[in-house]
């Protein structure tokens, strides 16, 4: 959420930047129901002190038996009584539809954030390893998990229909073994503290993070039921959605929401293994083969709560743990400083990490396993989350999020990049000892 008094005294720079994220000028239309909504708050203010003052004039004019003035006074505040509830409703509505409006703007990209208008933009932040020399046309997951019997997409749309997939044996244990690796590796080695958090959520827990009201229709949603008796016999229904989290970034920033936290918990970082379920409306037809791109899939999340003078160094943090997991995985990968208009809502810098696949096209591909973004204030302001510093004054923290990786993109990048001739899969070192000491999956496991 934007601060419109900053709109207010910087309406060019807003304007600009908004530009840079392909988005027409809105200063002025703001601007226009800023200035609406506050002549309505001082019409409100004003009706209530008047009020106030009317309120007192008629004890004076009692102790002074001006009956004639007590009388006009008192009608007076008679009318203001009838007149104030509207005038505070008109400054409840203008408050309202600016915020409204303010709810679907994105944040504005940094300075340093590159132009463009989509991914054709984005810039090479850096390399880490390089492709592997095969003997033969590596096979895309779907094939080798096929081939194996590991992975049924039949079963799940029998179950649930398409994107979802039934993983069995090797595999199974082979995704179970890379989000236990990738938690412990953040825990104990990066310093975040893991959390077990709802995968149900309110609404406003969605919009603080920016999910609502702009990207409704790409989450699936629960509706809870309650039957309530009533005295005529008939019962209620009375029903509350809850949004399945499409990322733990969700829960673990909304944990700081409505709250003034000390500046000394301060960087807070956050970790959590969950399932993740998007129903990815806008990407009709885009990535049907495999497990690229699914409804539910499960994700190591990172968040970070920090003070405004440490934000940017903490995104760079955040890259560096994210990129730890592909390193000690020995995965060929880059990272890509993404151009202002391929960011997400809520970001003022993205860096992605897409980790190469050698199954995948022709003749292989890079594809996104990590989106690591810093927010600024943009969804602290949202959620109304603060701390409090030495001088005692409350701030807006920031807030950062990343995957630390997305497990079911890993799965298939383990898959594609340590195939054998034959459609076996070698198991990383780093993960034979959370896979009990195998070393290879193959039909028999």
């Amino acid at each position: 959420m934007h601060d419109i008094k900053w709109i207010r005294e910087n309406p060019e720079a807003f304007d600009a930047g908004l530009k840079r994220r392909g988005l027409a000028p809105m200063s002025a239309s703001l601007l226009a129901i800023d200035e609406k909504r506050r002549a309505a708050i001082l019409k409100s203010e004003q009706a209530q002190a008047r009020r106030n003052a009317a309120s007192k004039e008629i004890g004076d004019a009692k102790k002074a038996k001006d009956d004639a003035r007590a009388s006009a006074l008192m009608a007076e505040v008679a009318e203001l009584k009838t007149t104030m509830p509207q005038l505070e409703l008109a400054a409840k509505a203008a408050d309202e539809e600016l915020n409204k409006e303010l709810a679907a703007i994105p944040n504005l990209p940094l300075d340093e954030v590159p132009d463009g208008t989509d991914e054709h933009g984005n810039v090479q932040h850096h390399v880490f390893g390089a492709a592997r020399n095969y003997g033969f046309a590596p096979k895309p997951h779907d094939d080798l998990g096929d081939a194996l019997g590991f992975m049924d997409f039949e079963a799940a749309a029998k179950l649930s229909g398409a994107r979802f997939v039934v993983l069995k044996k090797g595999l199974a244990r082979l995704e179970r073994a890379i989000g236990q690796f990738m938690l412990d590796l953040h825990t104990n080695e990066h310093g975040y503290t893991e959390i077990n958090p709802p995968l149900l959520v309110r609404d406003e827990v969605m919009f603080g993070t920016g999910q609502l009201p702009k990207f409704e229709d790409d989450q699936f949603w629960a509706i809870k039921g309650e039957l309530l008796a009533a005295p005529d016999g008939i019962g209620r229904l009375r029903s509350e959605r809850l949004g399945l989290i499409p990322t733990a970034e969700v829960s673990l920033t909304n944990l700081v929401r409505e709250s003034i936290v000390d500046e000394k918990q301060l960087p807070m970082r956050l970790t959590a293994l969950t399932p993740c379920f998007r129903a990815e409306a806008g990407a009709a037809g885009r990535d049907t083969r495999g497990m690229i791109r699914q409804h539910q899939f499960t994700k190591v999340e990172l968040v970070s709560i920090t003070t405004p003078e440490t934000s940017k160094d903490e995104h760079e943090r955040m890259l560096a743990c994210a990129e730890e997991v592909l390193r000690q995985l020995d995965l060929h990968y880059r990272v890509m400083t993404l151009c202002a208009g391929d960011m997400g809502f809520s970001a003022q810098k993205t860096y992605d990490i897409e980790v190469w696949m050698p199954g995948q096209g022709d003749g292989g591909a890079f594809r996104e396993i990590s989106s690591c973004s810093v927010c600024g204030d943009f969804q602290a302001r949202r959620m109304d989350a603060r701390y409090r510093g030495p001088d005692g004054k409350p701030r807006f923290v920031h807030t950062l999020n990343g995957s630390g990786t997305a497990v079911g993109r890993a799965l298939i990048a383990v898959m594609e990049t340590y195939q054998q001739q034959g459609g076996s899969i070698a198991v990383p070192d780093v993960l034979q000892t959370y896979m009990g000491g195998v070393k290879v999956i193959d039909k028999d496991q």
